[in-house]
């Protein structure tokens, strides 16, 4: 049986990516939408494409953190 690397995505990153890549939206909506800076954003962006990347070239399992309820 193969063991896997795993690849903890953050609910935050995921959010980001979704917003970015799925819906379209520009770096600005999508701070906007996430009540966040265009800065960090980008820095959201930056470390959830690094991981998704990383994990498709060494052929590693994704986990998405399940973010509890307010």
């Amino acid at each position: 049986m193969r063991h896997l690397q795993v690849i903890e995505l953050t609910h935050e990153e995921l959010e980001a990516l979704r917003l970015k890549n799925v819906e379209g939206l520009t770096q600005v909506e999508c701070a906007e939408k996430m009540e966040t800076s265009q800065s960090t954003l980008q820095r959201i962006l930056t470390s959830a494409e690094r991981k998704v990347s990383t994990a498709l070239i060494r052929g590693a399992a994704i986990r998405i953190e399940i973010s509890e309820q307010k």
